[in-house]
């Protein structure tokens, strides 16, 4: 899994660069639950390179939105993939995570 993480007054940005699936999902949890610390107000994934997102990746997302309820810290998802916004059309999630999301105008939706 391969992630990299600034961190800027409370606010942590943590891009994920890899697919959000079931082969990665164990390690992915363990490394964003880890950021999930006392002194994070924000935490912020920049999902603009996931390819692919499986029912494994959108637990992860559930389980972040979640745990950052939980322990009193926002969550925001920022750039979301073609596959990420595919999901959550299907599933009709955009507004329970609650972020906007841009669809750039050269986007083509199989």
């Amino acid at each position: 899994m391969t992630a990299k993480a600034k961190k800027n007054d409370g606010t942590l940005c943590v891009s994920i660069k890899d697919d959000m699936t079931i082969y990665n999902a164990a390690s992915l949890k363990e490394t964003l639950l880890g950021y999930c610390q006392p002194g994070t107000h924000e935490l912020q994934l920049d999902l603009s390179a996931v390819t692919e997102i499986d029912s494994a990746g959108l637990q992860l997302l559930l389980l972040l939105k979640t745990e950052a309820q939980q322990r009193g810290f926002t969550l925001r998802l920022l750039r979301h993939s073609e596959a990420v916004i595919e999901v959550f059309e299907l599933l009709k999630l955009s507004m329970y995570f609650g972020d906007p999301i841009v669809i750039p105008a050269n986007w083509k939706k199989s």
